[in-house]
């Protein structure tokens, strides 16, 4: 491991600042439970830590005129605990449950989730499958991308290495809106998923239909996609198993999973298909009060 600077940030802009005179080589940090790892396997080597623990703006979780607003420094373990994330979106405590032991749990923060960027991350399906926004701070002040756009591939996002990321929002029209949030790992603990997925999705009351379905998925792809395909098809069909276990067999043709020496990419299509169906079963239980459509 070489040698770095550490410099204490009290504020965005001036966390900003730091990044941008010292860009390429500064990245910053808060739990550091991904930066660290990555320093000591050699995947990145800044030459200076910039702390953005401190930073009052970037903490919190609350409601405000706009949604849920996650500040970037929320860890897993204040998201699990949040009463307002139990009322609002509890699907994204249950995806924050299974990231790594509780020390990872206390530590890791669902903005450093979401930076990290790997395929495999647990944060970003259930985000994504709500329509959240991210607010990401940068010389040019602060702009608002939908969080489907903020993954470029992996470990790679929209900031660069001179913005940050400010806070997650999930729209006021999707607070409540029935999610499900499963996952398929190699043991029940502190495991990488092979694949996962989130569902969510509104029923017309006088219909009994779907509407708005968002499947996300992770570890499928080279960055968390929409299987927006299978969306359409179960907002366009008579919800029930039929159309759930089609809606997976199309989503698995919208992925693009790897061989790899924990999976075959066969296994994998077929996760797909199994976790994609039992998501949108588990939402649309969710939203009736009652079995899938049956």
């Amino acid at each position: 491991m070489q040698p770095f600077d550490y410099v204490a940030a009290d504020s965005v802009e001036k966390a900003v600042k730091i990044l941008i005179d010292n860009s390429p080589s500064a990245r910053p940090v808060a739990g550091a439970t991904d930066v660290l790892n990555d320093i000591r396997r050699g995947l990145v080597e800044p030459r200076m830590l910039v702390d953005i623990s401190g930073i009052a703006e970037l903490q919190g979780i609350e409601i405000t005129d706009r949604g849920l607003r996650i500040g970037s420094l929320a860890t897993h373990t204040e998201i699990i605990k949040s009463p307002l994330i139990k009322e609002h979106a509890p699907a994204l405590a249950d995806a924050s449950l299974t990231v790594g032991a509780v020390q990872t749990r206390n530590m890791g923060t669902l903005g450093g989730n979401l930076v990290s960027a790997v395929p495999s991350l647990d944060g970003a399906p259930v985000l994504m499958a709500l329509d959240a926004l991210v607010t990401i701070a940068g010389s040019a002040g602060r702009e608002e991308v939908a969080l489907r756009d903020f993954f470029l591939g992996p470990r790679q996002t929209v900031l660069g290495t001179d913005r940050i990321l400010v806070d997650m929002l999930i729209p006021k029209a999707n607070l409540g809106k029935a999610t499900s949030f499963a996952k398929f790992g190699l043991r029940k603990g502190q495991a990488l998923a092979l694949i996962n997925v989130a569902a969510s999705l509104h029923v017309d009351a006088a219909t009994g239909r779907a509407a708005q379905t968002r499947i996300a998925l992770g570890a499928v792809a080279p960055k968390p996609i929409h299987a927006s395909e299978a969306e359409a098809f179960v907002d366009a069909n008579a919800p029930g198993e039929e159309t759930f276990s089609e809606a997976g067999r199309i989503a698995a043709t919208q992925a693009s999973p790897i061989d790899d020496f924990r999976a075959s990419a066969a296994y994998r299509i077929e996760l797909i298909q199994v976790l994609t169906r039992r998501a949108l079963s588990e939402a649309y239980s969710q939203a009736t009060g009652g079995p899938e459509g049956r």
